[in-house]
C-alpha cells in the first residue's frame, strides 16, 4: 500500500512538479517547520495556504531541501585511510592491470570541498613516486547553483580550517577576501548536474561508462527513505569496478551493512561490496 503524502508535499508536487516524498520524514518535517517559522505562518494549514498563494515560496521550500553542508577533509579518519592506504593500493592495482587512470565519482559534490580534497590527495600522490599516474574526478550534484559554486572554487577562510598551511599555500590563491582554488587543481575534474534518481542515466554522462575505482556519496543517504537509499546504492554500486570502494558518512554505516557492504577499516566509512558466493 502506497504511503500517503502530506498536504504540503502534494501541493509542492502540483505546483512545482517535484516529488519530495522521497525524503526522510523527520528531515522533511524539520524543513517544513523551518519554512513555517520563517514565513510566520504558525500552523501547517496556514503555511499550506501561504504556499498556495505565493509562487516563490515553492522555490524557497525546495531550496531548503538542498543538502549542501560539506567541508574540506571533513572526516579526518576517512581521508587519512584514503591517503595512506586506499589510493596507493588503487595505483598499484591499476599499474598491475595496465589501467590508464584512477576514476572517481564525487556523487553529491555540493560546493566542491570534498571534490577538491580528493584532488589534492591525488595530485600529491602523483607528485611523489607516481609521476605517470593519471586520474579523473567526476563531480556531480542535482543543484546547478551548487555545481557552479563548486566549479568556481572560491571559499572564505573559515572553510579551510581542516586544510594545513602547506596545502593552502600550494593549492589556493587569495586575491581578495576569499581563497580561490588554483586552476591546475581543477584540470582533472569534470563538474556537472546529475540526478541520482534519474531513470534514464546510470552514471554521469561525462564519464561515459562509469567504471569508477571509488565513489564518494557521504552524508546523503540518511536524508532519504529506505527505498530511495536502496536506489542510490544500486546506482553507485553498479558504477564501481570489481573491488571498488564506496565512501559514505559515519552515521550511514548501518545502511551500508544492510545492503551487503563491509567496512574495509573500522570507523573509516569506506566500504566494499561483499561478493556473493
Amino acid at each position: 500500500m502506497k504511503e500517503k503524502n502530506s498536504p504540503v508535499s502534494e501541493l509542492i508536487l502540483q505546483l512545482r512538479g517535484v516529488d519530495v516524498s522521497k525524503y526522510d520524514d523527520s528531515f522533511l518535517n524539520k524543513s517544513l517547520q523551518k519554512r513555517i517559522r520563517e514565513t510566520h505562518c504558525i500552523t501547517e494549514e496556514s503555511y499550506y495556504n501561504y504556499l498556495e498563494q505565493n509562487n516563490k515560496e515553492g522555490e524557497y521550500f525546495l531550496d531548503s531541501l538542498n543538502i549542501s553542508y560539506t567541508g574540506f577533509f571533513r572526516n579526518p579518519l576517512t581521508f587519512a585511510v584514503l591517503e595512506g592506504i586506499i589510493l596507493p593500493s588503487i595505483v598499484l592495482k591499476n599499474a598491475n592491470t595496465k589501467r590508464k587512470e584512477i576514476r572517481i565519482w564525487s556523487a553529491a559534490c555540493a560546493a566542491g570541498q570534498e571534490t577538491y580534497s580528493l584532488a589534492i590527495l591525488l595530485e600529491e600522490l602523483k607528485n611523489g613516486d607516481n609521476e605517470k599516474m593519471n586520474f579523473r574526478i567526476f563531480a556531480t550534484d542535482q543543484d546547478d547553483v551548487q555545481v557552479n559554486e563548486a566549479r568556481d572554487g572560491k571559499y572564505f577562510a573559515a572553510a579551510l580550517n581542516n586544510v594545513n598551511l602547506k596545502r593552502v599555500n600550494q593549492w589556493f590563491t587569495k586575491p581578495g577576501d576569499t581563497y580561490s582554488v588554483k586552476q591546475e587543481l581543477k584540470m582533472n575534474i569534470d563538474f556537472s548536474v546529475f540526478d541520482l534518481f534519474s531513470e534514464q542515466l546510470g552514471c554521469p554522462p561525462a564519464s561515459i561508462f562509469g567504471d569508477f575505482d571509488l565513489v564518494v556519496c557521504a552524508n546523503l543517504l540518511f536524508y532519504y527513505k529506505p527505498d530511495y537509499q536502496k536506489k542510490i546504492l544500486e546506482k553507485t554500486g553498479n558504477c564501481l569496478v570489481n573491488d571498488g570502494y564506496l565512501i559514505t558518512g559515519e552515521a550511514e554505516r548501518d545502511v551500508l551493512m544492510r545492503h551487503n557492504y563491509r567496512e574495509v577499516f573500522p570507523q573509516s566509512a569506506i566500504f566494499q561490496k561483499i561478493a556473493c558466493g
